[in-house]
């Protein structure tokens, strides 16, 4: 494995689905324990953006649906008042 490591901290980094993929600062790393590597390959990266862009929609949707089971004002399908 390389001994590069992503960018420093100060640029914002995230996991993708509790794998050893991060997007740090517009770039994919596979960030193991012995180092990290940068994906290149633009076909992966490609499939790994729309892959967290997938999950980001579907994060956002969960939340979503928890706010208005928080909010006794607003209806529900298949809920009589």
């Amino acid at each position: 494995m390389s001994s590069r490591t992503p960018p420093s901290p100060l640029v914002r980094s995230e996991r993708l689905a509790r794998s050893p993929l991060v997007r740090c600062g517009g770039h994919w790393w596979l960030v193991t324990g012995s180092g990290s590597i940068p994906a290149t390959d633009p076909t992966f990266t490609g499939e790994l953006d729309r892959f967290a862009a997938a999950m980001a929609a579907a994060d956002q949707t969960i939340a979503d649906l928890r706010s208005q089971q928080d909010d006794p004002s607003t209806p529900r399908p298949g809920r009589q008042r």
